[in-house]
């Protein structure tokens, strides 16, 4: 499957969430600035700080974005776009397709389109703002042409979905930054882990991928990944991947491509 005799794939995406992970969750939360600053640290300080970590080690990645993040920060998306970097769908607001009619959904992706289209680039992959889909969302995603998911969990390989011409790149919580640094302001019961804690996760299951001939996907937030201390695991990961040197680096979509 993979190129140039090459043993697995690895995809460094970003949900590129800022203040609306919170708004599209909660609207009130549009009131709350001290809440919606955790959000605007992605934009205002995350964001370049990954951009010139992934350059100077000459890396593509994939960014999934809100398009209402877009309309927010366009300074943010054309530096991005500028680098290289895949844009792709991450829904208009930041809100469940399950919470939403198939008309709302679909408006959602249209606008989304529109909006992500707008600063030059084909966006053609999708990845739901809650890891989920509607039973309305493969079908409309099929109908606005996009070419691939990256929603589900049940494989280590990239696969054709069975109900569409979709190409599924399966994620995975383990190899989510949030599921290990997100902290639950709301219970205070959630234990921020170390990096060298999600590190040896990380570089563990890479082996098996690796091993497995698998699409080792991590899934990264700026307003997470993008704290100084963080950023070090960040770099350490692409070093490490990149000492294999039958670990073939790509996007989404040219791992999508990949699959007949």
């Amino acid at each position: 499957m993979w190129p140039n005799g090459m043993r697995c794939a690895v995809s460094f995406t970003f949900d590129f969430d800022a203040e609306e992970v919170w708004i599209g969750e909660d609207p009130t939360n549009a009131d709350k600035p001290g809440v919606l600053s955790q959000g605007t640290y992605g934009a205002k300080i995350a964001v370049p700080l990954i951009l010139e970590l992934l350059a100077r080690h000459g890396v593509q990645a994939t960014f999934f974005v809100p398009a209402r993040v877009a309309e927010r920060h366009p300074l943010r998306i054309k530096e991005i776009v500028a680098a290289e970097h895949e844009i792709a769908h991450h829904g208009y607001t930041h809100t469940s397709p399950t919470k939403l009619s198939r008309e709302e959904e679909e408006q959602e992706l249209v606008r989304g389109l529109d909006v992500l289209g707008a600063f030059g680039v084909e966006v053609v992959g999708y990845r739901s703002p809650s890891w989920d889909f509607s039973p309305n969302t493969e079908e409309l995603l099929q109908v606005h042409g996009f070419r691939y998911s990256s929603n589900f969990m049940d494989d280590l390989r990239p696969y054709r979905r069975a109900a569409s011409s979709l190409v599924e790149i399966p994620i995975t919580w383990i190899l989510d930054d949030a599921a290990h640094f997100w902290f639950d302001g709301a219970t205070w019961t959630k234990k921020i882990s170390t990096a060298e804690e999600v590190r040896s996760i990380w570089e563990a299951e890479f082996r098996g991928y690796h091993r497995l001939e698998g699409a080792f996907v991590l899934t990264m937030h700026p307003q997470i990944i993008g704290r100084p201390y963080r950023l070090e695991l960040l770099e350490e990961m692409i070093e490490f991947v990149k000492r294999h040197d039958d670990a073939w680096i790509a996007t989404c979509r040219q791992i999508a491509e990949r699959v007949p």
